[in-house]
């Protein structure tokens, strides 16, 4: 029976790929909770489960007396000569079970015990697994779409997950069969199993493309310090360069752009903007408002991050984007609120202004007057 019962843990490490050690623990704390309930023992049960020797026993350790006041640890010496022929009173008999005679409720309570635990380890298992892949971008294959809300089945490593509609991009036009990127936001630990939450409208998703598909990305050449995007219309990615011989710019969009071109396919035609980066505040707004020109940036005054952008006339509508997209991802990039003002619109407020201290400046004057009149009197 015992080589019987090794040969299965064997099979279940192979088989559910969970550690001998892990399967033993369990079994020992299953068989200890099914004697407690079988034999109206207490804390007086030990479990020996060695397969390196072949040994599995059990045993129920109690005290011999003459009279038994609490069963659960005491025993009377002619039952307990029945255990061990040298039981005496006062002395401890390790009374060993034949496992094959376990009733029937304990052969349940172990087994249900044995199957919770090995679900427990499948899923310990597969939370290691599916950690290593969270925020990573993987590869999925599309296995079902559900016509009423949208929803995609996805297929990751034999595994299948969920990627909602909310998490699409709104080009995707997904069928069966189709592979896809997505990326791993987290992994969320469900009642009864794990699973991971991915999607396509991600901004890191872009970074991650980026990383896959420019290699002085992936070699830490050239660095990406920020990312801006509204899914599936349009991401600005602030790069910067550690070797001044190499154009972070340049290197993104590949020879004759067919590193960009790759991405943006994969995004449906998802515009990418990519713009340098700067330590110096000001410098990294001009270039975040690109393909607008800038004439300049003004910070302003305060605890918040504000600032004044001055640009040509012809160029409002530029830095200010369609509904105001390019000035809102220039925002979020650099992570200031940014009034754009027209070089025209500049001056007249400059003048307004001017004309404004001129007005205060008479006033001022002609009240100091008076009070030098009246002083004069």
């Amino acid at each position: 029976m015992n080589n019987e019962f090794f040969d299965a843990l064997q099979l279940l490490e192979r088989e559910k790929g969970i550690k001998a050690d892990y399967l033993i623990e369990k079994i020992t704390n299953a068989i200890v909770i099914a004697v407690k309930k079988d034999y109206e023992v207490a804390d007086n049960v030990a479990v020996v489960i060695d397969p390196e020797n072949g040994r599995f026993s059990v045993s129920i350790t109690k005290m011999v007396v003459d009279i038994v006041e609490v069963p659960e640890t005491e025993i009377l010496l002619d039952e307990a000569l029945a255990y061990d022929p040298a039981a005496k009173v006062g002395f401890p008999c390790v009374m060993h079970l034949d496992t094959k005679k376990f009733g029937r409720i304990a052969a349940q309570t172990a087994k249900h015990v044995i199957r919770q635990g090995i679900r427990e380890a499948e899923r310990s298992q597969m939370m290691e697994q599916f950690q290593e892949k969270v925020c990573e971008i993987v590869t999925a294959v599309v296995q079902k779409v559900e016509p009423t809300t949208g929803n995609v089945t996805v297929e990751i490593d034999h595994n299948e997950f969920l990627l909602f509609k909310n998490d699409q991009l709104p080009g995707d036009d997904l069928h069966e069969g189709d592979r896809i990127k997505v990326y791993v936001v987290d992994v969320v630990n469900l009642d009864k199993r794990c699973s991971l939450k991915i999607s396509r409208t991600h901004k890191d998703l872009v970074k991650r493309l980026f990383e896959l598909e420019v290699p002085e990305i992936y070699d830490g050449t050239v660095e990406v310090r920020a990312i801006s995007r509204e899914a599936g219309s349009r991401t600005k990615i602030a790069v910067i360069s550690k070797n001044p011989d190499v154009d972070p710019i340049g290197a993104c969009i590949g020879p004759k752009g067919s590193r960009i071109a790759s991405i943006v396919e994969e995004l449906h035609g998802e515009k990418i903007d990519i713009v340098r980066y700067s330590d110096d505040d000001a410098t990294f707004i001009k270039e975040a408002l690109s393909p607008a020109v800038v004439t300049e940036v003004q910070i302003l005054p305060g605890t918040e991050k504000a600032c004044r952008v001055i640009v040509p006339d012809n160029q409002l509508s530029l830095a200010i984007g369609n509904k105001g997209q390019n000035a809102k991802l220039a925002a979020k990039l650099t992570g200031y609120k940014i009034d754009i003002r027209s070089e025209n619109e500049a001056r007249e407020q400059a003048l307004e202004a001017t004309g404004e201290n001129e007005e205060l400046f008479a006033e001022d004057t002609a009240a100091e007057e008076g009070t030098v009149e009246e002083l004069d009197v």
